[in-house]
């Protein structure tokens, strides 16, 4: 068993509660862990035998672009959908922040995490 980490990934998504917040998209930073059986390309060194971070990367980025959520927290939920249902992970933490969104914060963020199903 291993984990992959990409951290800081930039995702543009219309999110929000309030209308003001929804009249763009706003700019979200994603930390994701993926555990998974990473064995086969501890020994084989071949990329077809691991997780291709940059496919899941671009997995989350169109989860964005087709999101309307209102909640952090549901966003999240799709996030971890789409992932486990298109790579062989064993679970999945997203933490999600959401940067300059309060007047006396840099950021707020939520942390899902679940195993894959």
């Amino acid at each position: 068993m291993g984990k992959i980490y990409i951290s800081g990934l930039q995702v543009d998504t219309l999110i929000g509660v309030y209308d003001w917040e929804r009249t763009s998209p706003t700019s979200l930073l994603l930390d994701i862990t993926l555990t998974a059986d990473l064995s086969r390309a501890m020994q084989s060194d071949d990329v077809s035998d691991t997780i291709d971070y940059a496919k899941v990367a671009e997995c989350i980025v169109e989860t964005g672009k087709h999101s309307t959520f209102e909640l952090l927290e549901a966003f999240g939920n799709a996030v971890m959908e789409d992932v486990c249902r298109q790579f062989p992970v064993k679970g999945i933490t997203v933490k999600i922040t959401k940067p300059g969104i309060l007047p006396n914060a840099q950021a707020v963020a939520v942390e899902l995490q679940r195993d894959s199903i």
